[in-house]
Formats: structure tokens, C-alpha cells, sequence
């Protein structure tokens, strides 16, 4: 499905990111990972290279313009081409209610989940365009379709940007071979899930109920989605944020 494609994986240490880059490379795809924990990136290219697949590891802080730049180019560097890219890596910030929220949560979530996608997409839009396109897949969340009443307001508005981003970024590009679609998973089995109860702010049993298949994702039911967008398969289909969140967001 992926055979010899060169993709992109940020937030590749961990979650969704690893999951993603494992199923990736069992399509045949040869990956460049990044991520600002370089140890944990290095793990999992390890994993995909122990299962016989093909990844580089970079360390890459996404909100940061110099690295971004580095990163796509490490990619073409390593494969000759960029054929596409999962602009994964994100944070959930702290729970604070809007009149309680600081500015530094508010600067930290925004430069990561919506200014970081957007360093992405430009550096990647860029390296695809001489080649004759490509395809793309940023991450959002359930709660960039909806709100979440749970003290992540900036969260929210950053994942409400991120959709936002994608449809117009995809129908600038759409007539010249670059698809740019966003995944949009509820709750998933992560270590940011496993985070968010600690907090005590909701209990297993009510992130479940959320969802009216009443439970939590596994990492590989949103990297499978993630995988069909990226590849030929999905060639009609741009501008889409796609929710992959067991039914939360038909109530």
C-alpha cells in the first residue's frame, strides 16, 4: 500500500506516533522519525527496523522553524524524495479553566499543536511540489470537531486550528497532487491518556462512556486510518477531518 514511499513521522517516540511508524513500515514505507525525546525515537526506529522495515531517527522540536526545516530535509537526504508525512507530535497542556489559564500554557500548546503543524506542512508542501505532490496527515482530536468541557480550552482551539489548517491548506494544494487530510481519534490508550486519569479529573469508566462503543482506541485503530489516507487508496479524498473516536462526536 506504502511500498518504497518515503514518509514522515513527528511525535514518533511514543502513542499514536510509534504505533503509526510500525504500521507504516509493515506497508512498505520508508520512514524518517522525529521527536523531541531522540531516545524514544531512536526505539522505535529500532522496533521498525527489527521488524524489517526502514527508519531514520532525528531529534526535532516542532515549534521550532530551524528544526522542522532539518527534519524534512534529513528525510529527502536519507530517501531521495518526500512522498508524504503524518504531522503527529503534540501536547495536552495543563488543566486550567479559561479564567484560571496562563499564558504559558496557552504560548506552549499553541506553538506545539497548531504553529508545529504549520512548520510542517510548509517545509513538507514545499519539498512535494517539484516532485508532483504527495500526501499529508495531520493530527487533530475530537476536540478540534467539538468542545471539552474539561479545562483544555487551549487544546481545544489549538485542535479546532489544526482542522481549519488542513482544509484550506488542502484545497490550495488540490489541483497540484497534494492531498492534505486531518485524523481526528478520540480517546486512545496512551501515555497522555494514562496522564489524564492520574489527574483524577475523569475516571476510565467515564472517558469509556464517551465514546458509544464505550471504550478507548488502541494506538493502531487510528494508525490504520492514518496509513489508508496516506496512501493511493484514499487519491479522492482531501480536505477531510476524519474522526476516528467510536461514534463520540454522532451524538
Amino acid at each position: 500500500m506504502l511500498e518504497g514511499k518515503s514518509v514522515i513521522v513527528t511525535g514518533a517516540g511514543s502513542g499514536i506516533g510509534r504505533s503509526t511508524a510500525l504500521v507504516l513500515a509493515g506497508y512498505g514505507a520508508r520512514l524518517l522519525l522525529a521527536d523531541i525525546d531522540h531516545g524514544t525515537c531512536r526505539e522505535t526506529a529500532d522496533l521498525v527496523t527489527a521488524a524489517g522495515g526502514t527508519a531514520t531517527a532525528v531529534k526535532a522540536d516542532v515549534s521550532l522553524a530551524d528544526d522542522v526545516e532539518a527534519m524534512v530535509e534529513a528525510a529527502v537526504s536519507a530517501y531521495g524524495r518526500l512522498d508524504g508525512a503524518f504531522n503527529n507530535a503534540g501536547v495536552d497542556g495543563a488543566f486550567e479553566s479559561v479564567a484560571d489559564s496562563t499564558q504559558e500554557n496557552w504560548d506552549r500548546v499553541m506553538s506545539v499543536n497548531l504553529e508545529g503543524v504549520w512548520l510542517c506542512l510548509r517545509a513538507e508542501v514545499r519539498r512535494m511540489l517539484p516532485t508532483g505532490g504527495g500526501s499529508i496527515v495531520n493530527t487533530s482530536s475530537t476536540g478540534g470537531l467539538v468542545g471539552m468541557g474539561i479545562g483544555l480550552s487551549a487544546y481545544v482551539a489549538a485542535k479546532h486550528g489544526v482542522v481549519g489548517l488542513t482544509r484550506a491548506a488542502a484545497l490550495e494544494y488540490a489541483t497540484q497532487g497534494i492531498r492534505i487530510n486531518a485524523v481526528c481519534p478520540g480517546t486512545v490508550r496512551t501515555g497522555m491518556y494514562e496522564q489524564v486519569v492520574a489527574t483524577g479529573v475523569v475516571t476510565e469508566e467515564q472517558i469509556a462512556a464517551m465514546q458509544p462503543i464505550n471504550r478507548p482506541a488502541q494506538p493502531e485503530e487510528i494508525s490504520e486510518s492514518v496509513a489508508w489516507l496516506l496512501s493511493d487508496r484514499a487519491s479522492f479524498v482531501t480536505g477531510q477531518a476524519w474522526a476516528v473516536d467510536g461514534g463520540l462526536v454522532a451524538q
